[in-house]
């Protein structure tokens, strides 16, 4: 028994080390840092508010089997420009962040229908093939907002947006019109937040419960693990230990039920035919193919998916930060997505929604105690900026790098496999 514990952690270990590692930097980070634990968590469930949508948007793509989709820059463009119209027509508030997602989702499905187009014909170097595509694409981006927004075709905008001379959009435009739209909606503490979860995860599990006796133990389990977060809830809500954390971290209700919501589409769409074709595909596009199943069609549902997305996460990002940064607010969303999604413990073959959620927190929590940790033991908060960008470069890096040798280790165990199969048939027919 005891063996079996042993290889069980280490099997654990070994399946979560990236998250683990992650986990354990952070904690060295905050204790360097210097900043109350409390206002850390504030920065981080605004950095998890902004970020979820985003890196929830690979998650169908990865399922497809094509890996990680470095084009939802398209995507964010395509929000950007739905909150570029909306800033220019001064419509304020939810509505305005309604009309820029209306605006957004027409002109993500045309870039993701052109983005599968070029994915269907680089099928095995999609990740290569997506990332090169958004640099082009970020060249005809950036030829409409300079030069042909006011020298080909006039706007007549509010003040602020267009360049002196008339052509040409400002590199930062103030989203004052629509700021917080979404996150100022409803809020509540987090121990109120964590109540209100664990709640809707007893009732979840004890209908699942009640329908399903086969998973009987796995539901229990859940609603024991729901109860423990509400007992947490209610100590964090009534102790005055507790009152900081209250003030401080204040959960954006009807964002996270976006993401929330997004979740469970992504769940659902696992279990349709569409998502059972996704990861037929994913598995093996010969067999697939075999199977009657339209491997580009799918791959160009995946990716239509995963852009619209995209642009609507880019809209949430945004209306969170305030501002756009209209030449380069949408460069880094496909890298820093990516590396977050890693981060959680995916892989660029396999991927869920709770190593989305584990991914965003851990790297986030390392972006917010890394410049300030450098600071505290290098005497400057540069190291911690380089450090977290080497991390995001260098996660993906070593997850292409695990995968590429994952799959030659398979083939040569395949190879041996198939020898030592050979060998035994040769003996039996030998001794017969």
């Amino acid at each position: 028994m005891e063996k079996n514990l042993t290889n069980n952690i280490k099997s654990f270990i070994v399946s979560n080390i990236v998250p683990i590692l992650f986990l354990v930097i952070s904690i060295i980070g905050i204790k360097y840092s210097g900043v109350a634990l409390p206002v850390i968590l504030m920065d981080v469930i605004s950095r998890m508010d902004r970020n979820l949508f985003l890196v929830l948007s690979l998650l169908i793509p990865v399922l497809a089997g094509m890996g990680l989709n470095f084009g939802i820059v398209l995507g964010a463009m395509a929000g950007q420009i739905g909150l570029f119209v909306v800033t220019v027509l001064e419509i304020p508030g939810f509505i305005g962040l309604l009309v820029a997602i209306i605006i957004a989702i027409p002109v993500s499905i045309l870039l993701g229908w052109l983005t599968a187009l070029l994915l269907n014909r680089t099928k095995g170097q999609e990740m290569i093939a997506g990332m090169i595509l958004g640099f082009f694409a970020m060249g005809i981006y950036q030829f409409i907002f300079l030069f042909f927004l006011g020298g080909v075709v006039k706007i007549d905008a509010p003040q602020g947006i267009m360049l002196s001379t008339g052509v040409g959009v400002r590199n930062t435009i103030d989203l004052v019109n629509v700021k917080y739209a979404f996150d100022n909606i409803f809020k509540v503490n987090v121990f109120i937040f964590i109540i209100v979860l664990g709640i809707i995860g007893i009732i979840y599990s004890g209908l699942k419960l009640a329908k399903n006796k086969d998973n009987a133990k796995k539901y229990r389990t859940n609603i024991i693990l729901m109860l423990i977060l509400i007992i947490i809830g209610i100590a964090g809500q009534t102790l005055p230990a507790f009152k900081m954390y209250k003030t401080l971290l204040q959960i954006p209700v009807f964002t996270f039920v976006l993401i929330l919501l997004l979740c469970v589409f992504i769940k659902f769409l696992f279990k349709t035919k569409l998502g059972q074709n996704m990861r037929a595909v994913g598995h093996s596009m010969e067999i697939a193919e075999v199977s009657g199943i339209n491997v580009d069609r799918t791959r160009t549902v995946a990716t239509i998916l995963s852009m619209v997305f995209a642009a609507i996460g880019q809209i949430i990002f945004l209306q969170n930060l305030g501002n756009i940064s209209m030449y380069n607010a949408h460069e880094n969303v496909a890298m820093f997505a990516a590396a977050a999604l890693l981060i959680g413990g995916a892989s660029i073959s396999k991927a869920t929604v709770t190593q989305a959620f584990i991914g965003t927190f851990l790297f986030h929590l390392l972006f917010n105690v890394s410049p300030m940790a450098g600071k505290n033991l290098f005497g400057d908060a540069a190291v911690g900026e380089y450090f977290r960008v080497f991390i995001a470069y260098g996660v993906i890096a070593l997850t292409l790098a695990l995968h590429a040798w994952k799959k030659v280790v398979a083939a040569r165990q395949k190879v041996k496999e198939a020898e030592l199969k050979e060998d035994q048939d040769n003996k039996e027919g030998a001794t017969a």
